[in-house]
């Protein structure tokens, strides 16, 4: 494929979630002008997709901020299958907005140390803003972690007799054996598959509507991530027996937590593999010859990311003026990654810790509080000057 064509495939995706900024059409009118016939051909077809491609700035995600209040036909952006699962599955989309709470959680823990921390703009139907607009990394591993969220979420509220259409894995039954020996299925077994298969269903229901190289991206990270929960599945037993010698085991499986999920992608978003759609348009070839190719369970991009350390409308950036950071750490987290080298400003707190604490017969623990001096280091702003340049 041309590097026109792929361009064109990119911007299209892109318009098709969020649309384009007036600014940013009007110049592109006007390289127009000056250039050869290929790229006016160009520029007009760019400029039909503009105009005739819907807006779409909202996604699923919003589910997790209107709580018991989901109301299907005020949700935007829910194409017509997934507004039709909502509307069938009240329950389900209960659980699908308490999911959403814990996987932004999660990767908000992911990032926590870095300059785009995952952060969520509040009474914003897009939650995340213009920075997923971008088919960069940050883009993979948010579809990734949402589509593990929703699959442990589902999974969970299935075990827990929370949900109307499922509940504990039909299949794990009668007698099994694992490397200790045999055991008998019983207790709860986590339904991970139902999990998954509503997720693929609800999730994927909405880049199944268009095909461009943005939606083949995330069905990819999409499926990442519903499998990555699958990955740390764990075999959990009781014994049975005299004094527990086990002589009898019963067994389920469980989940583990979302933590390990979390850690997983996060690994796979530092290996993420930048990519470009093939000719046929039904799947990717690696960018960069010298790299793998891309598995199933890698995270795959195609834009490189904003630095991060400037606000900037345009690419969703909230820059780091005023963000913490640790002035002896050289990581991620460090004051001179983290401010991007405009220094850092130092204050000094009052901490009040417990201290000397004592046992006390019986049964607790005295403690002093002891109050000490913190200093806090946060990112110094811009220059105005610096500033204005990416607003």
């Amino acid at each position: 494929m041309s590097g026109l064509n792929r361009t064109l495939i990119l911007r299209t995706a892109r318009t098709q979630r969020g649309g384009a900024s007036c600014s940013s059409l009007s110049s592109r009118s006007s390289s127009c002008q000056n250039s050869g016939a290929s790229s006016r051909i160009y520029c007009a077809c760019l400029l039909l997709l503009l105009l005739t491609t819907p807006r779409v700035d909202s996604s699923w995600w919003y589910i997790g901020a209107l709580g018991a209040r989901v109301i299907c036909d005020n949700i935007p952006g829910l194409v017509n299958k997934q507004r039709q699962l909502c509307q069938r599955h009240p329950d389900i989309m209960q659980a699908i907005g308490e999911g959403t709470k814990e996987w932004i959680r999660e990767c908000q823990h992911q990032f926590r140390h870095h300059r785009w921390n995952c952060s969520t703009l509040d009474r914003d139907h897009t939650v995340f803003g213009r920075v997923l607009l971008r088919s960069s990394r940050e883009a993979a591993f948010v579809y990734a972690i949402s589509s593990a969220g929703v699959v442990y979420a589902l999974t969970r509220a299935c075990s827990q007799g929370d949900l109307k259409t499922c509940n504990c894995d039909p299949h794990k039954r009668g007698r099994a054996r694992d490397e200790r020996g045999e055991f008998d299925w019983g207790g709860c077994s986590d339904n991970i598959n139902y999990g998954i298969k509503f997720a693929k269903a609800f999730i994927d229901a909405k880049e199944r509507t268009v095909r461009d190289a943005r939606a083949l991206m995330n069905l990819h990270n999409n499926r990442c991530g519903r499998t990555a929960v699958k990955r740390f599945m764990k075999l959990e037993c009781k014994c049975h027996g005299v004094s527990g010698s086990c002589t009898l085991r019963t067994c389920w499986m469980a989940m583990s937590d979302f933590r390990k999920t979390g850690d997983f992608l996060r690994r796979k978003y530092n290996g993420a593999i930048e990519v470009t759609m093939n000719q046929d348009g039904t799947g990717f070839t690696v960018a960069n010859k010298a790299f793998r190719k891309a598995t199933k369970n890698d995270l795959v991009y195609f834009e490189n990311s904003p630095d991060y350390c400037l606000q900037d409308k345009t690419v969703g950036s909230l820059g780091t003026a005023g963000r913490v950071c640790n002035k002896t750490s050289r990581g991620t987290d460090g004051c001179e990654v983290m401010c991007c080298g405009r220094g850092y400003d130092t204050t000094r707190i009052k901490q009040i810790t417990k201290c000397e604490c004592k046992f006390k017969w019986c049964c607790a623990v005295e403690c002093k509080d002891c109050e000490e001096a913190v200093d806090i280091h946060t990112c110094k702003a811009p220059k105005r000057a610096e500033w204005l340049d990416q607003t």
